[in-house]
This record gives structure tokens, sequence and C-alpha cells, in this order.
């Protein structure tokens, strides 16, 4: 029996790079923008307009647009994709809608706009740190949940508490991955977080945590089947047993994630994108993660935690 947790140290070793790596992104991003990843309008407040215009237009001369209206240092992004030629993005402070209606009109008069490709959404600060702050409230909020859930479904196992942080851990390791990942797709490609980055934040915590579950939950059923067996060859059976459902419940919806971002809307990528890395990582710290801490926490290898 091919033994996966023997080799435990090298996927702590693993995580720790891929998370370090995204830690440096945020860095990276917080020094050069003031935040650990680009904030879209959702989360920072103001106004956002998307626009492609007819002919090509210069970034210099739609900065002398919005310099009209009083915003001296408007954020402005050149879109690139399919069928995105003379394409923008500006992001400002707030604009209400009269004021954002005459921005529209004056940009238009710089060059033809194309038709239907205007987008602006405007959001007021108040919201913006309501938005904020239910992010934070809401991650906090499912890790106690996660915990409290797994220490009373595993109550009749050894040390519940383990399996709960084990659990806990994966998930967050997850979210350490997708952040790293944000901040680095904004630093490179200029895509910023918003709202729905958050509801993908939310599903692989959810994915996260079923696929740990159902590797815990054959764990627990392998402890009473086989009570003179070894901790460790228990939770290595059982990871061999539940193996091939986590991989083909998670291949499947990967495959449709592919297909969209291959040919789907490019507003939609960066959530699709974010989504499917933190599958990806999902899948791998239910497996490499929350099961070898259980047996270094078993084993007494984690100093820090052997007393817990």
């Amino acid at each position: 029996m091919y033994n996966i947790v023997e080799k435990r140290k090298t996927y702590f070793i693993l995580s720790g790079i891929i998370i370090g790596l995204g830690i440096a992104a945020m860095i990276y991003s917080l020094i050069n923008t003031g935040t650990i990843f680009r904030l879209g309008v959702d989360f920072r407040g103001g106004t956002r307009f998307e626009v492609q215009f007819s002919e090509p237009v210069t970034e210099a001369q739609i900065e002398d647009v919005f310099a009209e209206f009083g915003v001296t240092s408007p954020a402005v992004v050149a879109l690139r994709g399919e069928n995105l030629q003379n394409a923008w993005q500006i992001r400002t402070e707030f604009k209400d809608p009269e004021e954002a209606q005459a921005i529209e009109d004056a940009l238009n008069t710089l060059s033809p706009l194309v038709p239907g490709t205007l987008q602006v959404q405007s959001v007021s600060p108040s919201v913006s740190a309501e938005v904020t702050r239910a992010a934070f409230v809401a991650i906090i909020v499912a890790a106690a949940v996660i915990l409290v859930y797994i220490m009373f479904v595993f109550r009749q196992v050894p040390n519940p508490f383990r399996y709960g942080v084990s659990a806990v851990t994966a998930m967050l390791h997850d979210l350490f991955v997708i952040f790293g990942f944000a901040a680095i797709t904004g630093v490179i490609l200029g895509w910023e977080v918003d709202a729905l980055f958050l509801t993908a934040v939310l599903t692989v915590a959810g994915f996260s945590l079923q696929d740990t579950i159902v590797v815990f939950d054959r764990i627990r059923e392998n402890i009473a089947k086989r009570p003179l067996e070894k901790y460790e060859t228990i939770v290595n059976r059982s990871i061999l047993e539940t193996i091939h459902r986590s991989l083909a419940t998670q291949l499947n919806a990967m495959f449709v994630m592919v297909a969209i971002l291959l040919f789907g809307g490019t507003s939609i990528k960066p959530f699709i994108a974010v989504l499917f890395v933190g599958m990806l990582s999902g899948t791998y710290s239910s497996i490499f993660t929350a099961v070898p801490m259980l047996v270094s926490w078993e084993k007494e290898e984690i100093p820090v935690l052997s007393k817990l």
C-alpha cells in the first residue's frame, strides 16, 4: 500500500513555499498600491468606467478628459483580450449619476464609443466599508462554525478538537493561496477584487471542508473497524479509499471552469480563475495538509500543538 502521509514534511514545505510566494506578492502589492491586492469599487468605493473606443486613444487623452471633471489621478488600465481593441478601465472616486453621464459624453466626444460596450459601476464609500466588514466577519464565523461542527460530529473519536483545527487549517491554507493568486494577478494583469471574489472565497471554503470531511469520516470508520492498526496506517488507508471520489468530484467542476476560461466572457474570467485555483488548492489541502497534520499531531511532531 502506497504510503502518502509518510512524506508529510515534503507537503508542508511545498505548501509553505506556495503561501510564502503569495504573501510576498501581497506585500509587493501593498507597497505599490496601498492594499494587499487591487481592490475594486465594491470594496474601496468609487466609480469604475469600462469603455471601448471605435478608434485608438491614448492614456493621456483619457486622463485629460477626467481632469476636466476634477479627477486628477484616475487609475487607467488598458483591457486585453479577445475583441477588446481600444478598451480601457478607469477607476475614480465616487461620482453621482449626473457626473458619470457627463464624463461618458466627454469620452464619446474624444472618440465614438462602441455601442453596448460602456459599463459604469458606482459604490459609495459607506457601502464598500460595509462589504469589507461583512467579508471578514463571514470568514471568521465560517471558521468558528466549522470547528464546532467537526468537534461535535467527530466526538466519538479520540481528540475531536484536532480534527476541527486540521480542517480549519486546510481551509485557511486555501484562502491564503487564492489571496496570493489575487495579489499576483492584480500586479501582472490588473485584475481587481470585487464582490464576486467574496463569493469565490466562500465557495472554496465550502469545497475544501467537504473534501476534508469525506476523508475524516473514512478515518473515523476505519478506527472503529481496525482498533489494533497503527493510526498512521489507518489514515493512509482512508486517503487511498477516498481519493478517487475527491478527484472525480473536483475534476468535473474544473473541466467546466477551464472551458469558461477559454471561451467565456472577459468580465467573469477573474472570478472563474480564482475559483479554479481555490478548488485545486482545496483538493490538495484536504489530502496533503489536513490529514498529514492529524498524523503529525498524533506523533507529537508539532511541539506547539503536542499538548492540545
